[in-house]
């Protein structure tokens, strides 16, 4: 198992801050939704946390998970359909076997896997399905938006 990463695009939509104004907005996002229940139109949120690929410090990424049964979920790297890459993929990258995620107060390390073939285009159409809006990313942009497996250790 392994992350792989494509290529960035060329066009995309509006990346979300980073460097220190981004995680300190992050910081507020986590703190909202823990306040209001740790879910997002109903359904609850994945807290990634993982190694920062250049800095080494924890990193924490709000994200929403689509649950393959009790111990495996997908995730999308759509980072709004933006050009570039969400910042937390180089860290599974870099550091996959660092990687720990939280669900409904549920703490559990993980290993990731970027899908591929089939298996991406099977899990696309589900995750579009369930959520119409990641559809829409995938029109902003010119790059493959990755979808990565986090399977419990």
């Amino acid at each position: 198992m392994s992350v792989e990463i494509p290529p960035s695009g060329t066009r995309g939509g509006k990346r979300a801050p980073s460097g220190a104004v981004g995680r300190a907005l992050m910081g507020v996002v986590r703190r909202v939704h823990r306040l209001t229940g740790s879910k997002s139109s109903g359904r609850p949120l994945l807290y990634l946390t993982t190694v920062g690929a250049k800095s080494g410090q924890p990193r924490t990424a709000v994200v929403m998970p689509f649950p393959e049964g009790d111990d495996a979920w997908l995730i999308v790297a759509s980072a709004n359909g933006a050009a570039g890459h969400p910042a937390w993929l180089y860290n599974l990258a870099a550091h996959p076997d660092e990687v720990e995620i939280e669900v409904d107060g549920r703490k559990t390390a993980v290993t990731p896997q970027t899908l591929s073939g089939e298996d991406r285009a099977a899990a696309w159409e589900r995750i579009t399905r369930e959520r119409p809006n990641f559809a829409g990313y995938e029109g902003k942009t010119d790059r493959a938006i990755p979808v990565v497996r986090l399977t419990a250790r």
